[in-house]
């Protein structure tokens, strides 16, 4: 049963906007002030992406699967505020869309509990989440993502409340939009589709309302267009190249995650996350929930579950199938030794986010009645201490989260741009060189070459400045040996070769190959592969 406003909190209007306007400049300042301020470097376990999108971004180029189209065009947007160098601009984008998710998170909490401390309490709790945290301050997708589940659950509690079918539709409209983003929003649906049948079941019954709800849903799938128009403009950054009617289904749906090829030879780089057997796994699984939130905002969440269960069954069922399907997604990519499990995790943070909103406002209830003193100052302290514990959690938090002093990548970019030859071959993976030669448009006389594991089809992102399909890249440059060595061999008869260091690179097999890897600088990123005079 939906709760009933007349026995809830009133809230003004210009209450409740002023306290969600607070909470989300309170998470916006503090994603700026832990905001990376340039270029990022490929690293375990949060950055293995980021130096490929601040290249992508400005050039408005295709990214890996799933394209991620509707953030390449939105984020493109931040590339020309005169803040910073445009890798910065890019990172802004995240704390701009995560300080508007805390936002909707506010908004929904606010329509479940209808209780401004509530809302603010759960909403802070999640902004300041650890896996959400260290996504709002650096160039990644999951805090928009973050942002279309937190609107969509927004839309769709509002459409119970005042039952306008054209706050439906508008919901209809995001949670398309959303699957042009990322494909855990694919929960939108069937969770969506369970709540409106166990608030008004007769919803279905209107055939031209659903027609207008699926053309809704199809408009918001319109951004895909963008892929295959951008790749067959020659994109400078094309990872996937969905120029054509199959490349394209597989970058969408994820297909071209299972497209890695296994020539003899192709032997991929382990996984820096190395869990053995099921117990590790859930062991590391459980303690990346129970360190997202303080113990007392879970005891919160699970009680407003439990509550939801017995008194709200369609908030219930609709939170849970995100949190449950968010959960399932993130294990499996834990169970598949993926470094950045955590992620997935983040919508269901977010609905366990408004479960404890839920469960604070039964706690308050039995205060509502409280009026001669010093009872009436109880509600009070206990709403300030609810909504302090959150900020306590940044304080703690903040050391790590901070990512202010984060230079790596520029590091690596100016190790490569002063000490490399001219006309040299650097081996890179994935590397912030893509953002110097693309955007900052400097080293264009390098020839850039990726022979290392991506566990996806590629294309463009294997050689510059060469356009090549991955066979003739093979050909010429060796990439299909993802050691580097015959890349590396190849390299080093045209002219000096260097390797710019991922962290997985295995410099016993070059040197087995008769490369020796000098230190270049101060040799802790930049190593030249120089060739033995008694090699074969």
């Amino acid at each position: 049963m939906a709760p009933d406003p007349d026995e809830r909190e009133k809230i003004s209007p210009g209450r409740a906007v002023a306290s969600g306007a607070a909470v989300a400049l309170v998470v916006g300042a503090v994603y700026v002030a832990t905001l990376a301020p340039t270029v990022l470097p490929y690293d375990t376990p949060y950055t293995l992406d980021s130096p490929m999108l601040q290249a992508a971004v400005p050039v408005l180029g295709v990214g890996h699967p799933t394209g991620y189209p509707t953030y390449m065009m939105l984020t493109h947007l931040f590339t020309y505020l005169p803040l910073g160098d445009a890798a910065y601009r890019v990172n802004l984008a995240s704390a701009a869309y995560g300080a508007v998710a805390v936002a909707a998170v506010y908004a929904a909490g606010l329509l479940l509990s209808r209780r401004a401390v509530a809302a603010a309490a759960g909403s802070l709790a999640f902004g300041f989440s650890g896996a959400f945290w260290s996504q709002a301050v650096i160039a990644e997708v999951y805090t928009m993502n973050a942002l279309f589940v937190a609107l969509f659950l927004c839309l769709i509690l509002l459409w119970r409340e005042r039952r306008d079918a054209g706050v439906l539709l508008v919901a209809a409209l995001v949670s398309g939009l959303s699957l042009t983003h990322h494909l855990s929003s694919g929960l939108l649906v069937p969770a969506g589709l369970l709540f409106v049948a166990l608030v008004d079941r007769s919803t279905f019954s209107e055939a031209r309302f659903l027609l207008k709800g699926l053309g809704a849903f199809a408009l918001g799938l319109l951004p895909m267009l963008y892929l295959p128009v951008r790749a067959s403009m020659d994109a400078p950054l094309n990872e996937a190249d969905p120029s054509t009617p199959d490349r394209f289904l597989n970058l969408v749906t994820g297909g071209s995650f299972l497209a890695e090829s296994s020539e003899a030879g192709r032997q991929c780089s382990p996984s820096a996350l190395s869990l053995d057997g099921p117990v590790a796994k859930l062991a590391s699984f459980g303690r990346e929930i129970l360190g997202q939130f303080p113990l007392a905002f879970l005891a919160f969440g699970a009680f407003g579950a439990a509550y939801l269960l017995l008194r709200d069954r369609a908030a219930a069922g609709l939170l849970g199938v995100i949190f449950l399907g968010s959960l399932l997604h993130g294990f499996a990519y834990l169970w598949l030794g993926i470094e950045d499990f955590a992620a997935f995790l983040i919508p269901g943070l977010l609905a366990l986010s408004l479960c404890a909103c839920a469960g604070i406002d039964l706690l308050l209830r039995p205060m509502d009645d409280l009026r001669a003193a010093p009872g009436r100052a109880l509600p009070v302290v206990l709403s300030s201490v609810l909504l302090a514990t959150p900020l306590v959690g940044v304080w703690i938090s903040y050391g790590g989260m901070d990512r202010g002093d984060a230079y790596e990548g520029r590091r690596a970019v100016e190790a490569v741009v002063r000490n490399a030859e001219k006309d040299a071959t650097v081996l890179h993976h994935r590397s912030p060189l893509w953002y110097t030669v693309l955007v900052e448009e400097r080293r264009r006389d390098l020839t850039l070459v990726d022979p290392f594991c991506t566990s996806w089809n590629r294309r463009t992102d294997l050689v510059w400045p060469d356009d090549l399909t991955a066979a003739q890249s093979a050909a010429r440059y060796g990439t299909d040996d993802t050691t580097g060595v015959e890349a590396a061999r190849k390299a080093a008869r045209r002219g000096p070769v260097y390797v710019l260091d991922h962290g997985r690179v295995d410099y016993d097999r070059f040197r087995e190959a008769g490369l020796d890897p000098a230190p270049v600088g101060d040799g802790r990123q930049l190593r030249e592969l120089v060739p033995r005079t008694d090699a074969r």
